[in-house]
């Protein structure tokens, strides 16, 4: 293997097709592959064994950090740092310091959100291998393509391709990264 190989690229021409192969690529062993299609597929995220998103867990930590930190920031300023006791108010009120939390916590959980999006994606990433072959224009209009990743611990080019072969892809092409 390469280190400029990306990976191995199959076309499929029917969702089921590509549902079934993804089934068997899971059961052959491998690890490190993906699915493109021009629409949603129904059951290939649990072939694929895709849990949830971690996208909600980056938006819940930076939403209840910033929560926490416009209170305290609140509770510090007020008792200690600059009180200011005005008609026996207390110096700390929860009602009061209540709305610019929720505020805060609103706009550190879509930064969050954003972020996490970010990182998990490994974006910024302005040109993708797969952009490189002609074919995979077609995923965008009717055509399902399969890719086997080689840095799988399973990858070997022979194996795969003849696994690909045997499934049903078509226009079996190693894909290489710049």
């Amino acid at each position: 293997m390469s280190e400029k190989n990306y990976g191995l690229a199959a076309e499929f021409d029917s969702a089921a097709a590509v549902l079934s192969a993804a089934e068997k690529v899971r059961d052959a062993g491998y690890r490190r592959w993906d699915v493109f299609s021009p629409f949603p597929v129904h059951g290939l995220d649990k072939v694929m064994g895709l849990g949830n998103s971690k996208v909600g867990w980056f938006a819940f930590v930076f939403g209840g950090g910033a929560f926490v930190s416009v209170m305290g920031m609140i509770w510090f300023m007020n008792d200690f740092d600059y009180p200011i006791l005005i008609g026996g108010k207390p110096l700390f009120s929860v009602p009061m310091s209540v709305v610019p939390a929720y505020i805060l916590l609103v706009l550190g959980a879509a930064l969050g959100a954003f972020i996490g999006m970010i990182a998990l994606n490994q974006l910024p990433r302005h040109h993708h291998p797969l952009f490189a072959k002609k074919r995979f224009e077609l995923v965008s209009r009717d055509k399902f393509f399969l890719v086997i990743g080689s840095l799988d611990p399973k990858f070997s080019e022979t194996e795969t391709r003849k696994l690909l072969a045997e499934i049903g892809g078509t226009h079996i092409d190693m894909v290489e990264d710049d």
